[in-house]
């Protein structure tokens, strides 16, 4: 064997000295970890797991695998600049894209999902390529998504880094790092000449393909390559030597034709992402935003000096909840941050500074742009050169990067060159000053590329440039050198834009359009004025604009995301009557009636962005079949729904089961009380629950599902485990957390029976309600005025309740016998309970029982009620069966039951098995004299701390 240059003369020796190649790896692998060198111990499970000679390993990988390290710390650096990014090392692990994620611009999904937290679980970015189970292998294929400024390529720097030092992925001999951007540079390119390209120290790059080592090869940035992947046309390939076209390169390696045994890592934004088809993804996952505290400490390192304009910015941002939602993109918050925070300090009367404080996208780059182009990298001109002259320069600069902006925005073009920005005439050297706050410069391998600093930069510059060309243009600018017919004036160039934004299918215009009306809006002429906008001209336009937008909206009920657009147009030109007025109704519940197409349109922009609707959204008593159909895509992320008293019927419920089966479905709680919902509706709401993974609350009180429709939901309760509480309304209309409601719904014994087998079966059930409903306005579980008003102000308390209620629902011995059974083996149902009169049941109790009782229901307990049936003697029986094993009830009411003195006697038994009861009612069940002795006895001797009512 050699000498290696790493080790010495000695250390050699000794590695020698071992009998066998195991012990010889071994001997090197200590020597070379106590040399501190990482690369080493990244290779001995390499070494381990094949034949290769050590010599081999030692003398050609281990000096490739130093060069290589070398390489990525000088184009990465040791990666402590990158500054705090906890938030990157927890990816969310998610089964796919969503459907508004595969079609929809970044911000409309944040905006759409009123920036709800996905529910998947998290992976710590040490397992992102790691099996997740003993019985699952590494992902080949990975893909992680997530919007535009979100932080996609600093998480790649972040992993090369931590690989290069050994912290994280040690079972990795290389980390190959490539950027669309490099690719863009090439048309056609082998897999070895890849990565000889990228890295040149790398002369045999067959090992990628060859070797059982783990290589893993990521391609950051899929949104930004220059070509789609057609995977459906992909030129099958599995040559490495052979040179083809970038894409179908792309797709090959992808496919598993060439590097079949390396990793892929690929990141991008989810639009982008939806090019690679599902079944090819071994791991897909999502970059998370920032949380509520991120912002507020991103906000205090922006301004560090001063902490009082950082919470100003902060309770800016809080007050205007769109705003809040979009600056959980780091990027957009650098941005909002900068533009609030100008604004605050160029404005010192604070009555102004409430007033026109920048709340609409278009306001906040226009102060962003304001103090971008006023800003302190003008001072040496303005020496020497007069102000006019200075703004005729950023005009200049800003109209040719207005240019490049609009036109790589529809050619889909996010990363330039120099011959592009020449192409437009941008002079280079006139960039200095700007690139850091428009344009960014980033040099590659090969050549410098251009790109800018957020996609929504890009989108309000092309936005101007528009405004500025329509008005002299006289073809279509969206086709630049095509053929297009005349058009003549700036609103007809204005409404080209609505129409192609309104057929877009990926909602890929919807932001630059919504600039494009913002720079009609009073509020941004005045800021822009003399820079990219002539003073008072949006007055010429405003009014023309306004009134082409309301005519889309007036067309039919068919409300779609281009509906929620439009809306958002008016909003940006600073036309918020529509909405104002359908928020007004909303709020004083009088909606039914003026739901016209144009205010349905209104309705589901308000849905969105309403504050009032972040708690609950309250639809009740105002929607007909159609306009509900119109708002299901709408209504698919409101997390708190009310849609009582509607008339709803069975085939309403077929459209809410099909929003409630989808998977970007957010609905936590749903009451549908006091419409005409039989069984089929039921079985329609039943299949939905054994897909549906986020409802927690269902109320069907005051309908019909019948037997039917109770063993429809009895066996979507066996399969769906997320559904906490089946259950009637607390008081004040709130919904108690995972509860469902089937009061008067006339489900009988056969119902309850079928229920009963569900509480066999299902474990998370907590709150089932089946009684018939009390008076208006009273709650069953709280059965005396006193005990409401005990209540009230420990709510929060009585919400962590499970009630069941079985009353006054022709229940018999047979389901009672039924219910006692499932009790036996259910242990997680908390409360059995219901009254049919808010007063009988404590009319005649001292006021200790009364407060004995309230307790009950304040604290966690178990608390059954059966009262109003005919159980009977062989319930009765079956209870205190169930009573003798189920030591976790706590208070019983069989009133009215028929029992007579032979159930009292059961019951009396049972509290022989049973120390946890301490309150049983068996009112009006004629037990007499001798049934009441039978009780007492059973008190005195076995539960002394018991109440019982007879």
């Amino acid at each position: 064997m050699k000498k290696l240059g790493l080790l010495s003369a000695e250390e050699m020796g000794q590695v020698q000295e071992a009998s066998s190649l195991s012990e010889q790896v071994k001997a090197v692998m200590d020597l070379l970890v106590g040399k501190g060198s990482y690369a080493s111990q990244s290779l001995q499970t390499f070494i381990e797991t094949t034949n290769s000679q050590l010599y081999l390993h030692i003398t050609f990988y281990e000096p490739m695998v130093q060069k290589h390290l070398e390489s990525l710390q000088n184009r990465y650096g040791t990666g402590t600049e990158l500054g705090p990014v906890e938030r990157l090392t927890n990816l969310l692990l998610i089964e796919g894209l969503t459907d508004l994620q595969q079609k929809e611009h970044d911000f409309m999904q944040i905006e759409t999902t009123k920036g709800m937290r996905n529910v998947s679980k998290k992976i710590p970015l040490e397992k992102l390529f790691l099996p997740l189970s003993k019985v699952s292998i590494p992902p080949r294929i990975s893909v992680t998504v997530g919007v535009a400024g979100i932080g996609k390529s600093t998480l790649v720097r972040l992993f090369v880094c931590m690989w290069a030092k050994g912290e994280i992925s040690r079972d990795i001999i290389l980390v190959l790092p490539l950027t669309f951007r490099e690719l863009n540079t090439y048309e056609k390119l082998s897999a070895e000449k890849l990565i000889c390209s990228a890295f040149p120290h790398i002369t045999e790059p067959s090992i990628i393909s060859t070797n059982t080592a783990r290589i893993l090869l990521i391609l950051d940035g899929l949104d930004e390559f220059k070509s789609l992947l057609d995977f459906s046309n992909t030129v099958v390939c599995t040559d490495p030597k052979k040179e083809i076209q970038v894409d179908n390169l792309i797709t090959n390696i992808i496919r598993g034709n060439l590097f079949q045994e390396a990793s892929v890592w690929v990141t991008s934004r989810p639009t982008a992402a939806s090019q690679i088809p599902g079944g090819l993804v071994d791991r897909m996952t999502e970059i998370r935003g920032f949380e509520a505290v991120e912002i507020e400490g991103f906000l205090n390192k922006m301004f560090v000096d001063n902490g009082n304009l950082s919470r100003q910015v902060l309770d800016h941002l809080k007050a205007n909840r769109s705003l809040l939602l979009m600056s959980t993109a780091p990027a957009f918050c650098q941005i909002c941050g900068s533009a609030i925070g100008y604004f605050l300090k160029s404005t010192m009367d604070q009555s102004e500074q409430l007033a026109a404080a920048p709340k609409t996208l278009s306001e906040i780059y226009s102060y962003y742009f304001k103090m971008a182009l006023g800003g302190g990298w003008q001072r040496k001109q303005r020496e020497t050169l007069r102000i006019e002259q200075t703004m005729s320069n950023c005009k200049k600069i800003i109209a040719g990067l207005g240019r490049l902006a609009f036109y790589g925005l529809i050619k889909r073009k996010y990363v330039f060159y120099e011959q592009d920005l020449k192409a437009y005439g941008i002079d280079l050297s006139s960039l200095q000053g700007l690139c850091s706050w428009f344009l960014l410069k980033e040099e590659t391998q090969f050549l410098t590329t251009y790109y800018f600093s957020h996609l929504t930069l890009q989108e309000f510059l092309a936005a101007t440039y528009y405004k500025s060309a329509a008005k002299r243009a006289i073809f279509d600018l969206f086709t630049e050198s095509g053929m297009s017919w005349p058009k003549l004036g700036f609103l007809n160039h204005f409404k080209n834009a609505i129409q192609r934004s309104l057929h877009s299918e990926d909602g890929q215009l919807d932001i630059f359009v919504r600039f494009l009306s913002g720079l009609l809006s009073p509020q941004v002429n005045r800021v822009l004025s003399g820079w990219l906008l002539v003073k008072d001209e949006h007055h010429t336009y405003r009014t023309h604009m306004v009134s082409f937008l309301q005519s889309c909206l007036n067309t039919n009920y068919s409300i779609t995301s281009r509906n929620v657009n439009l809306m958002q147009f008016l909003y940006e030109a600073q036309h918020t009557e529509i909405a104002r007025t359908v928020e007004e109704a909303m709020r004083s519940e009088s909606l039914g009636g003026i739901l016209t197409s144009v205010n349905c349109s209104a309705l589901a922009y308000v849905l969105q962005v309403s504050e009032m609707c972040t708690e609950e959204t309250n639809l009740s008593n105002c929607l007909t079949y159609n306009i509900f159909q119109s708002l299901l895509s709408q209504l698919l992320y409101c997390s708190n729904l009310r849609l009582d008293n509607n008339q709803f019927k069975d085939n309403t419920m077929e459209l809410l089961g099909s929003v409630l089966s989808g998977k970007d479905c957010q609905i936590q709680r749903i009451s549908l009380a006091e419409n005409q919902i039989s069984n089929k509706g039921a079985k329609a709401l039943a299949r939905s629950l054994m897909v549906n993974r986020s409802l927690i609350v269902l109320d069907l009180r005051n309908n019909s599902i019948g037997p039917r429709g109770a063993k429809a939901l009895a066996d979507a309760l066996k399969i769906n485990q997320g559904l906490l509480f089946l259950r009637y309304v607390l008081p004040e209309r709130s919904l108690s957390p995972a509860s469902s409601d089937l009061q008067n719904n006339m489900i009988k014994g056969d119902g309850a029976k079928f229920l009963a087998e569900a509480l066999s079966v299902n474990y998370k059930l907590t709150d089932l309600q089946l009684h018939l409903p009390l008076s208006k306005g009273t709650s069953p579980c709280l059965q005396s005025p006193a005990q409401m008003s005990a209540a009230e102000p420990l709510t929060p308390a009585f919400l962590c309740f499970s009630p069941c209620s079985l009353q006054w629902n022709f229940i018999q011995a047979k389901a009672a016998k039924a219910l006692a059974q499932a009790l036996q083996t259910n242990r997680t149902l908390a409360i059995l309970e219901g009254s049919p009169s808010a007063t009988t049941h404590l009319s005649s109790a001292k006021p200790d029982s009364t407060i004995a009782h309230n307790s009950l229901f304040l604290f966690p307990g178990f608390h059954c009620s059966l009262r109003g049936n005919s159980i009977e003697v062989a319930g009765a029986k079956a209870m205190a069966n169930a009573l003798k094993v189920n030591c976790s009830l706590r208070s019983l009411n069989l009133q009215e039951n028929s029992l007579g003195m032979d159930g009292a006697i059961c019951i009396a038994t049972a509290l022989t098995g049973n120390h946890g009861l301490t309150y049983v009612n068996l009112q009006g069940n004629r037990i007499g004299q001798s049934g009441a002795k039978v009780i007492a006895d059973a008190i005195r001797t076995n539960a002394p701390s018991c109440m019982v009512e007879i």
